[in-house]
């Protein structure tokens, strides 16, 4: 799967991204261990997104897209991330839908 590949969503049909605030993370990993196939911690010890092609993403605001498969493991570890840094959004408008600015 490439990085322009588009994900449905169950519901509203819509195309979902990931992405981390590096800034924010804390490194404790619960992400890479929820969905290792989005997530991973580089030796920095911050998380990072992986494109589809299992290449770590490091450049600041680098998304990737949700798998459908994986995206109730995407959002258990937004919910879940002790510092509140992985923020999932629609690509069609980038409203947050899972994460810290989700309303």
């Amino acid at each position: 799967m490439t990085a322009q590949h588009e994900v449905r969503t169950e519901g509203g049909g819509e195309a979902l991204e990931v992405w981390i605030d590096q800034d924010l993370c804390t490194g404790d990993g619960i992400c890479a261990q929820y969905a290792p196939e989005v997530f991973e911690l580089d030796i920095d010890g911050l998380a990072y997104v992986k494109s589809g092609d299992d290449e770590l993403l490091q450049e600041p605001g680098a998304t990737t897209p949700v798998p459908l498969p994986l995206l109730r493991d995407v959002v258990d570890s937004a919910k879940e991330c002790p510092g509140d840094c992985i923020h999932v959004r629609r690509v069609s408008d980038r409203v947050e839908v899972y994460g810290p600015d989700a309303e």
